[in-house]
């Protein structure tokens, strides 16, 4: 069966043998970060509804689970928000009732859990991990350009709501941006923000493949340990290499290399000529960078990967 929206299981640094669930159409997001490593957001909106049909999700899940494979989560993740999807609550609920053996996570922005609503629909999860790259309204806008309706204190109001009524654990994700979210000052707001909602970690990231904007470079290891001795969080970025993961495949890394060796790709390019999900080839291309087997270069299309 080919599945068009499971894919995995990823490499996952955080969370090992991760299965991943994309709900959204490509890019379908309320944020347009600097940062992503999808590329921009081409429907930028808090417009919630059923994007992709609940039932094909179920038949695919039902056919995946049915031979109880090894995994350590099953995450909705992929390359948008996945909490616009209407119905989020379903499928997590399928997922508890059917196979309790799986622990669910949700990767989401965080944007829309002022509504209590959406925060009632993430209730049975296991895990949250939003983000928050920001401590002021300027820098929100600066990093992660917001649908205009966006707003920041309304954010972590909705983040500091959901501690308080969500039973699993959370854990915060900070995006570190030079020259936007690492000053003193930043990091002070910041700080103050964390202390609201109260997570069980904080995590700090940043750039390790090219992102959106060409401008947005990787922190330097010194000032994120810098950050998070100031912010009591844990370094992410700096996690064991994705080859020593259990789900890392060989075949996956082996079909990318074959392919940039016939010619320079982009990282969508070799999404649609592997038929595997986008997420998860940028999983397999930092991977392949870690190690020096390829390297990249801007092209008038994007960012193109070729062989070393």
């Amino acid at each position: 069966m080919k599945y068009k929206h499971l894919f995995g299981p990823v490499p996952s640094r955080r969370l090992g043998v991760s299965l991943g669930i994309d709900l959204v159409p490509h890019k379908t997001c309320t944020l347009n970060c600097v940062y992503c490593e999808c590329g921009k957001t081409t429907n930028l909106t808090i417009e919630r509804k059923e994007y992709v049909p609940t039932d094909e999700i179920l038949n695919e899940l039902k056919h995946y689970l049915d031979e109880s494979p090894a995994l350590d989560y099953i995450t909705f993740s992929g390359s948008g928000e996945p909490m616009l999807h209407i119905k989020i609550s379903e499928i997590i609920d399928f997922l508890k009732n059917n196979h309790p053996k799986y622990k669910v996570a949700v990767l989401t922005n965080g944007t829309l859990f002022y509504n209590k609503g959406v925060r009632d629909e993430v209730k049975n999860a296991d895990l949250i991990i939003p983000s928050l790259d920001a401590g002021s309204c300027e820098i929100f806008k600066k990093i992660n350009r917001p649908y205009e309706k966006l707003n920041l204190n309304e954010v972590v109001e909705g983040l500091a709501a959901l501690r308080k009524e969500f039973p699993g654990e959370i854990w915060l994700e900070i995006f570190v941006v030079p020259g936007l979210n690492d000053t003193v000052d930043e990091s002070q707001k910041i700080k103050e923000i964390i202390e609201k909602i109260n997570p069980d970690k904080i995590q700090l990231n940043t750039l390790d493949r090219p992102g959106t904007e060409k401008w947005v470079m990787p922190a330097k290891k010194e000032e994120l340990e810098k950050i998070a001795s100031f912010l009591n969080a844990e370094i992410i970025a700096d996690f064991k290499p994705r080859k020593k993961i259990k789900s890392f495949s060989k075949d996956i890394e082996g079909g990318i290399i074959s392919t940039l060796r016939r010619r320079p790709c982009t990282a969508k390019d070799l999404s649609e000529i592997l038929g595997i999900h986008l997420n998860e080839i940028n999983k397999y291309l930092q991977a392949l960078i870690e190690t020096g087997k390829i390297n990249s270069k801007e092209g008038e299309r994007g960012t193109f990967f070729r062989i070393k």
